[in-house]
């Protein structure tokens, strides 16, 4: 796979550094040169403002001479690096103080001195008396009550940008940092961001070519680290589903298998002459027996499949726990008879009603009853209580049977499970009654346990919600 994700930050990279050096010469350089023309008119006006109201009406008064005037215009322009005229009132020239390779005429023609309006300078070549681009200031020199003059400074815009040259190499320097330092970044979404993700984009594919046995490293604890554990995590159940699913399909084929393959032997024994008729009526009750057997097994599984494919619907309605139970019971008065087990009843006088589905109750109460007579010893009893406390009411089923072993407790739940202590006693079980048991009491949202001891006993516990 082309690492198209990472060619793509590089390419944002490089652009991203073309940009601010792009940016950085043309916006910045304008705006710092911009910034330095301003500072500079500022300081232009200022100073012509000052020569113009201090030292230049005196001219006017003849109180110094043309020569005084040149003086101190040459050493402003020695100080300001720009040119000074003095002209009078119509833009004659009186005097001026000029820089290198610049000249002044004997008067500004059309020369108007409202040209620069409101603003403190003006910029270009002025009249077209200067071959580069000058920054012009205007200041009026007054005598008593009236304009005798003016004072214009000219100062070069390259000296500006000369000014800005060495400004702005710290902002390339810094630049030139600022990349450089934002190349961690791009480090750190390659070992950060890039490589889990490679990482996880590869378990995907093996997850689909198959391989659920595929762990990826988990070396943070981040969005990525946790997305990396959820991932380790779905691939185990995937893989325990599929070993679950290839296990249920192995139990029901086994199941199914050992009845149809007997009721194929004796059905073709009858067929063939070996069994003789005589001995037809003992067979076909073996074959009625393992009819049974698949029946109730095809019961289970479509009992199960209703709580896998979330199609269960119950039916809840407010009935007496205790008159379920006492009809439930009786029902097993033909099986407990020949064993001589008997059924001890210990309920709580009246009626006590709950609210559930009267016949998924009455499925897990049979369940549980006949597992308790089915593993019981003969001549031995077994127990139903009902206790209430509080909103619940709860059920308790005990047998002085096989017990169950601590370390097969918690299997007891799973599908087609069968304690090894179970196989002599259990011929006709399928293993799937207490999983549905476990199922309905949970879709009514109550808790059902049990409490075993080998050798002693076993009692089941469930609760349900009282009728309001």
């Amino acid at each position: 796979m082309k690492s198209l994700l990472h060619l793509k930050f590089i390419a944002l990279y490089i652009i991203f550094g073309f940009l601010c050096l792009f940016t950085t010469a043309t916006l910045t350089t304008q705006l710092v040169t911009n910034r330095l023309e301003e500072d500079t008119s500022r300081t232009l006006y200022r100073e012509a403002t000052l020569i113009a109201s201090d030292y230049l009406p005196s001219y006017f008064t003849d109180d110094s001479s043309i020569y005084a005037v040149q003086a101190q215009l040459a050493a402003m322009r020695l100080y300001l690096e720009s040119s000074l005229w003095f002209v009078d009132s119509t833009g004659t020239m009186i005097t001026s103080s000029n820089i290198e390779n610049t000249s002044a005429p004997e008067a500004i023609e059309e020369f108007d001195p409202a040209e620069i309006g409101g603003n403190q300078y003006i910029s270009g070549t002025y009249h077209g008396y200067f071959d580069e681009e000058v920054i012009t200031v205007m200041a009026p020199v007054t005598q008593g009550f009236s304009t005798k003059g003016y004072l214009l400074i000219h100062s070069p815009v390259s000296s500006i940008e000369e000014r800005c040259r060495p400004i702005m190499v710290p902002i390339y320097i810094s630049l030139g940092v600022i990349y450089i330092l934002s190349f961690i970044f791009l480090l750190g979404f390659h070992f950060l961001v890039y490589r889990p993700l490679r990482r996880i984009v590869e378990a995907a594919q093996q997850y689909a070519l198959g391989n659920l046995d595929y762990e990826i490293p988990v070396t943070s604890h981040d969005e990525m680290g946790y997305l990396s554990a959820s991932l380790n995590y779905m691939s185990a159940q995937l893989s325990d589903m599929d070993d679950y699913q290839k296990k249920i399909v192995a139990n029901v084929s086994h199941d199914f298998r050992s009845p149809l393959t007997s009721m194929k032997g004796y059905v073709e024994a009858m067929a063939d002459g070996t069994i003789p008729p005589e001995l037809y009526g003992k067979y076909l009750n073996i074959i009625l027996f393992e009819t049974e057997r698949l029946t109730d097994l095809t019961g289970d599984l479509l009992t199960l499949n209703e709580f896998d494919t979330k199609e269960l619907m119950l039916d809840k309605e407010k009935f007496d726990i205790q008159e379920v139970i006492k009809n439930t019971a009786a029902s097993f008065e033909g099986v407990c008879t020949p064993k001589h087990i008997s059924i001890e009843l210990l309920l709580l006088p009246g009626t006590v009603l709950v609210y559930a589905d009267r016949r998924k109750i009455q499925q897990v109460l049979y369940n549980l009853i006949d597992n308790a007579v089915k593993f019981s010893e003969n001549e031995s009893t077994v127990t139903i209580e009902i206790t209430g406390r509080n909103d619940k009411v709860y059920v308790s089923i005990k047998d002085h049977g096989i017990g169950i072993p601590r370390r097969e407790q918690n299997k007891i739940w799973e599908r087609f499970y069968k304690s090894d202590l179970s196989r002599g006693k259990d011929k006709k079980g399928t293993g799937l009654g207490l999983s549905i048991v476990r199922e309905i009491i949970q879709a009514h949202d109550e808790h059902i346990n049990v409490i075993s001891t080998e050798g002693v006993g076993t009692e089941f516990i469930f609760s349900l919600s009282r009728a309001e």
